[in-house]
């Protein structure tokens, strides 16, 4: 793992072992959570989902806003909040995703800095991730997460906890780690099969009720 080669680059001789490390954990006060929880009008009695479209690497990392579109709208439907975190460069996406879904998310993409994006994610019940610096926010918050795996590799850069589970077909063209999927036009119902072959209802029997 990615994490495994930087703490070798500690080491003094040579290397016999893989290395170990801790595992990254992230604390949130339950003051913190109320007053963000305050601005962003997040009810605290209400479950939670956050859902973390982006993927600063490409799009060959992200799932289809449809399909956290539906997601949102049956986890709505059960009486769910829905959160969208993200930076300000995910606005297109979350805007796409709540306009699929009804209208039914929190939008909270370019509303927050760092450290209310964490606290935030703090109050989620689950998350669904891409792969990206949000998933390991949400697992250093020891968050139920369902970790996205397409063009990039769990092998690599996994979810450091063990309330995450990683979703990914290990198709044989994955990973590429490329940024765009580079095999098929973008009009081939081929493209981006590796993140486009797992179904919201695949993610959705995985998510609790």
């Amino acid at each position: 793992m990615t994490v495994q080669r930087f703490a070798a680059l500690s080491s003094t001789g040579p290397i016999t072992n893989t290395p170990d490390f801790p595992k990254p954990h992230l604390v949130v006060s339950t003051e913190v959570k109320q007053t963000v929880a305050a601005k962003f009008a997040v009810d605290t009695q209400t479950k939670l989902l956050a859902l973390c479209p982006g993927a600063e690497y490409g799009p060959a990392k992200q799932w289809p806003s449809k399909y956290f579109a539906q997601v949102a709208q049956v986890k709505h439907a059960q009486g769910w909040q829905v959160g969208l975190f993200g930076s300000a460069k995910d606005k297109p996406i979350a805007e796409a995703i709540n306009q699929a879904s009804g209208a039914v998310c929190h939008d909270f993409t370019g509303r927050t800095d760092l450290a209310e994006a964490v606290a935030l994610l703090a109050l989620a019940d689950s998350v669904v991730s891409n792969d990206s610096g949000l998933m390991h926010v949400a697992a250093a918050l020891d968050k139920p997460l369902l970790a996205l795996f397409g063009s990039s590799s769990p092998k690599f850069t996994p979810p450091l906890s063990d309330k995450a589970q990683v979703i990914s077909l290990h198709l044989s063209c994955a990973p590429c780690f490329k940024r765009v999927c580079p095999l098929y036009a973008k009009d081939d119902s081929r493209y981006l099969e590796c993140l486009t072959g797992i179904k919201p209802e695949q993610i959705l029997t995985l998510l609790p009720s």
